[in-house]
């Protein structure tokens, strides 16, 4: 499951094109990078933000 041979791609490629036209697929793909692009930047803000988190919450030990 999941593996798709060359004819299958071509397949799906020429209905998206016959349901989609061909004005709509590059802002369709447009759309899907920056949706990736803004996914991938609030993984690294999260990131960033959890040592800062921890850093704020970390218990202090009595000296």
């Amino acid at each position: 499951m999941g593996d798709f041979s060359i004819g299958e791609l071509v397949v799906i490629l020429v209905v998206g094109l016959i349901l989609f036209g061909p004005n709509k697929i590059p802002e369709f793909a447009r759309q899907c990078g920056r949706a990736v692009n803004m996914f991938k930047q609030g993984l690294r803000e999260g990131l960033d933000e959890e040592p800062a988190k921890k850093a704020e919450t970390a218990p202090v030990k009595p000296s």
